[in-house]
């Protein structure tokens, strides 16, 4: 949370009729001890005490006249010099005139005061610091996430990051950068980063009392100033496309994408098949080579380093809290760019291509081919057990269907390919769902819902989809469509009422409903899905065309 800020209010400039404040009649003097007229001359002496009080008492009478056309109305010329008296005193307090009164002013504050999620989204700016930075934002559900700016230096015979000239008083700090902070039984499998702060009086790093601070700490690659580090690991569910994409890749683009590829990746658990597969991805987000933590033995230095990776939550991008606004479509955007074929930025551009959602053509579905609808199968469980059936309905909708049976080397620009061309895709809730994201917006997605994953297709895929502009329809499986009623019985309690399941944890979940369910579709119920989704592309396709002429007609007037 950002800390409240200081203000320093400076005291209003007194005011011209103010000035003059210091006029005040004279209290009268006490009456006099009277005496007979005749008396001493007391007369003469009356007289004379009479006529400076005459006196005074005239001149401030005609002193008060005068007020009212001297301050409260301002000529041209006395508004001049009104003015140039201003600016004088301005130049005096080094402010403008017109902040000359009661104006708050900001101050700058210190790193210390700081919230660490201002460095790690950049608010709190960059550049050279006198003194280290070093804090991590723990605050968060799903991630931990460490910054340091000064001097930092990795040391993978540790597993450590030092930060040389560290604040007075940091402590060393460990994380596991990794999104899925909450699980703690796949978190113990994620390596653990120590960030160690090296006091200034370190100097060097050649006086501390290891014997091999002289050599493991000297810097073997030194990285160019303003070019930061983000750490981060590719181990626990990576292999998953799911979690590839929702722990890691989107995470990555949130993290990293402000620095519009001015920045280097450091991986725990690097996998070379990896790289293989998301490379088209990850060099739109980095112009340099990726650090292999676990065996890169070189000492690398950097003037700034991300520990983790920040996540907005399952396969979201939230603009609200991007620094440049930037959402789920610019990740598309980047997906589009790497596997549609167009040249890397790395290789034709200094900066990263621009990024720019495609707009979907205009497409007449009723004098075009039928719209393409990708039917995504699943071969050992959530299985489509009559899909034969389920093809046929398709092409009875009127669309043109295309059975794809994914495998695990199946080429991602294959995949990208197929569905950046179709107009619908069809899958049971699993993590082939996942690659709607190369779909276009406007397009449907059908999603089929096994007993007992109601929450997680919707929550998964569902907001994901239509976040991202894609039609969203869901087909949920009815107890008797499950092949849990075969082997539990219709009326039993797994059939029923999934939730007493659900509540004894996610893997008990997993095992029932994820691992030992396949689903056979009610042609009927399903055919009307594909009704609606088809009455969806026409619509789209028919509001495309008013559109297109619109601006025809808008060209020739």
């Amino acid at each position: 949370m950002q800390q409240p800020q200081q203000h320093h209010h400076h005291k209003p400039k007194p005011s011209l009729s103010g000035s003059l404040s210091w006029i005040r009649r004279s209290p009268p003097p006490s009456p006099p001890h009277r005496k007979p007229w005749g008396a001493g001359g007391g007369r003469g002496r009356y007289a004379c005490r009479a006529v400076p009080l005459l006196v005074l008492t005239v001149y401030s009478l005609f002193t008060v006249l005068r007020i009212p056309s001297s301050s409260l109305v301002v000529n041209t010329a006395d508004s001049e010099r009104v003015d140039r008296r201003e600016d004088v005193e301005a130049f005096k307090t080094h402010l403008p005139s017109n902040q000359n009164g009661l104006e708050a002013r900001q101050e700058t504050r210190s790193p210390a005061s700081l919230p660490c999620s201002a460095f790690i989204s950049g608010e709190a700016g960059g550049g050279p610091a006198k003194e280290g930075v070093l804090c991590c934002d723990r605050s968060h559900y799903r991630s931990d996430v460490c910054y340091l700016r000064g001097d930092a230096r990795t040391d993978p015979s540790t597993s450590s990051v030092l930060l040389y000239n560290a604040p007075r008083g940091a402590a060393p700090e460990k994380v596991r950068p990794y999104t899925r902070k909450f699980e703690e039984s796949i978190m113990r499998s994620i390596d653990e980063v120590t960030i160690v702060p090296v006091p200034a009086d370190a100097g060097n790093g050649t006086a501390g009392k290891d014997p091999r601070d002289s050599l493991r700490r000297r810097c073997d690659v030194r990285h160019p100033p303003g070019v930061p580090a983000v750490v981060f690991s590719t181990g626990g569910y990576t292999g998953n496309v799911y979690h590839e994409f929702s722990d890691g890749l989107i995470p990555l683009f949130v993290t990293a994408e402000r620095f519009g590829g001015e920045v280097v990746f450091v991986v725990l658990e690097y996998h070379y098949w990896w790289l293989g597969r998301y490379g088209a991805i990850l060099e739109r987000l980095t112009n340099y080579k990726i650090i292999d933590f676990r065996y890169d033995r070189r000492v690398h230095c950097f003037s700034e380093m991300i520990v983790g990776l920040r996540i907005h939550g399952e396969l979201v991008v939230d603009p609200k809290l991007m620094p440049n606004g930037k959402s789920i479509k610019d990740f598309q955007a980047l997906l589009h760019q790497g596997y549609s074929g167009k040249p890397s930025a790395a290789s034709s551009a200094p900066l990263p291509l621009p990024l720019a959602t495609p707009a979907r053509p205009c497409v007449d579905h009723a004098k075009a081919a039928k719209p393409k609808m990708l039917i995504f199968i699943r071969k050992q469980n959530r299985v489509i057990l009559n899909l034969p059936h389920v093809v046929t309905a398709c092409r009875r909708a009127g669309f043109a269907p295309h059975v794809m049976n994914l495998r695990r080397q199946t080429p991602l620009p294959v995949i990208h390919a197929a569905l950046a061309s179709a107009d619908a895709m069809v899958a049971v809730h699993g993590a082939a769902v996942t690659h709607f994201l190369f779909m276009r917006p406007g397009t449907v997605l059908l999603q089929i819902v096994p007993v007992g994953l109601d929450w997680a297709a919707e929550s998964f895929y569902g907001k994901p989809a239509q976040q991202l502009g894609l039609e969203y329809l869901e087909y949920r499986v009815a107890p008797e469509e499950s092949s849990l009623a075969a082997e539990y019985g219709l009326n039993s309690t797994v059939v029923q009422d999934p939730s007493v399941i659900s509540s004894q944890g996610w893997w008990e979940m997993k095992k029932v409903y994820m691992d030992r369910q396949n689903v056979t579709v009610s042609i009927k119920r399903f055919g009307e899905l594909l009704r609606a989704a088809k009455l969806h592309l026409k619509k789209n396709a028919t509001a495309c065309g008013g559109k297109a002429a619109g601006a025809s007609h808008a060209a020739v007037r």
